[in-house]
């Protein structure tokens, strides 16, 4: 799986076109052939394809939020379009492994919900859209053309864990030993020795007040 190159935009165009002729979607709208071929060209979407064998084997594309959308509404949401499997390789995990990239790379972009549209006949396009996680919108179906009906399908994707970690709270600011040890060293007035001078004569008080004083010096050197 990968992301389609310039050059081979023409191609993918075709293959579309094959496809959806050979399951006979193109009948009622031969028009939309036309729409199939120029998908992408514009730099509107990123077009995926499978790859089987160095040849292209099907592709999709995630088309976002835009003026001309034809089902999103807001810039929160996105559209897969046209996805398709040449017919010699249907049947073969193509499509599933399309519609799965479509969903990760729609999740990565940040999109909060992916919808699509898909013709009554489109069956097998249907299982796997459900299998994905889709469900029908049927208060978003339309009609694009006259005896054209479009199904809707919609997935709420899970928004990225960095959006997550933003909004917890940041931990608090880990602690300075340079600045524990200097506190240490402050000892309260209350745990230093005291002397009672009536029990001790004069050079005794003097002595045990120098041994005192190096005690404090060499605890907190």
């Amino acid at each position: 799986m990968r992301d389609a190159r310039a050059g081979e935009l023409p191609g993918i165009g075709e293959l579309r076109v094959a496809a959806y002729r050979a399951g006979g979607l193109l009948s009622a709208s031969p028009g939309y052939a036309e729409v199939l071929r120029g998908l992408g060209i514009a730099g509107t979407g990123e077009v995926l394809v499978a790859e089987e064998n160095g040849r292209i084997a099907g592709t999709v594309m995630l088309e976002p939020f835009h003026r001309f959308s034809e089902i999103a509404r807001s810039s929160g949401e996105a559209e897969v379009r046209a996805l398709a499997v040449a017919p010699h390789e249907q049947h073969r995990g193509a499509g599933r492994a399309l519609v799965a990239a479509v969903i990760e790379r729609a999740t990565v972009r940040g999109v909060h919900r992916l919808l699509l549209s898909a013709q009554p006949a489109m069956t097998a396009a249907q299982h796997l859209y459900r299998l994905a996680g889709f469900t029908r919108l049927p208060e978003l179906d339309w009609r694009p053309a006259p005896g054209l009906s479009l199904l809707v399908f919609g997935l709420v994707l899970p928004q990225e864990a960095a959006s997550t970690d933003r909004q917890r709270p940041a931990p608090p600011p880990a602690a300075n030993p340079n600045h524990l040890t200097r506190q240490a060293c402050k000892t309260p007035r209350s745990a230093e020795p005291r002397l009672d001078r009536n029990q001790c004569d004069h050079h005794t008080y003097r002595r045990l007040y120098t041994a005192a004083a190096h005690w404090l010096t060499t605890l907190c050197d």
